[in-house]
């Protein structure tokens, strides 16, 4: 059988919450303005939630499984309080000298979504904010969204194209809403 479900694959830090560098203690995770509105947007809108974050300082010996399993709670717990789930979350915990195929760029957190999930990846979309979240969302046949404050500080590299540049979750969700891919 086809899969056939849309999903939204999220980035983590500087996507959903503010990056304040490999956060440890639950206190440090502050939502971005707007996105828990616009997740509960999308949900309503037939799209499945789905968390794809590298957590490289397990790797590297800086934090623990712990940390990361208690910043996750205390994220969906503020998510919760605006009745936005989360379908799924998936954590690359390698450092990147590992080469491990989970590690954004790599597509491998996606395809594991999909398969496990059932998500049709051309109709689905992945936002993040860095580049190697643009590479593996284009490597797993996704449209993709850089969601960036200042598009022009932000320099994607040329062969690292976004579909689409949001400065704030508003346009992040305006534009999901008009592509009508797979719809």
């Amino acid at each position: 059988m086809r899969p056939h479900r849309r999903a939204v694959f999220l980035d983590r830090d500087g996507t959903l919450i503010e990056d304040v560098g490999y956060p440890r203690d639950p206190d440090q995770v502050r939502l971005l303005p707007g996105c828990e509105a616009a997740l509960a947007a999308l949900q309503q809108n037939g799209f499945l939630l789905v968390l794809v974050s590298n957590q490289s300082a397990i790797g590297r010996g800086w934090v623990d499984r712990g940390d990361v399993e208690r910043v996750h709670g205390r994220l969906v717990s503020l998510l919760a309080e605006h009745g936005v789930r989360l379908d799924a979350a998936y954590y690359c915990p390698h450092a990147p000298e590992e080469g491990c195929t989970c590690r954004k760029p790599a597509p491998g957190m996606l395809l594991q979504a999909a398969r496990e999930l059932e998500v049709d990846l051309r109709a689905s979309f992945l936002i993040g904010d860095k580049p190697g979240d643009i590479e593996a969302g284009h490597r797993a046949g996704c449209r993709t969204i850089l969601l960036t404050a200042d598009p022009k500080l932000h320099p994607v590299m040329s062969r690292v194209r976004p579909d689409y540049i949001a400065t704030d979750w508003q346009e992040v969700l305006r534009y999901i809403l008009t592509s009508q891919v797979g719809a």
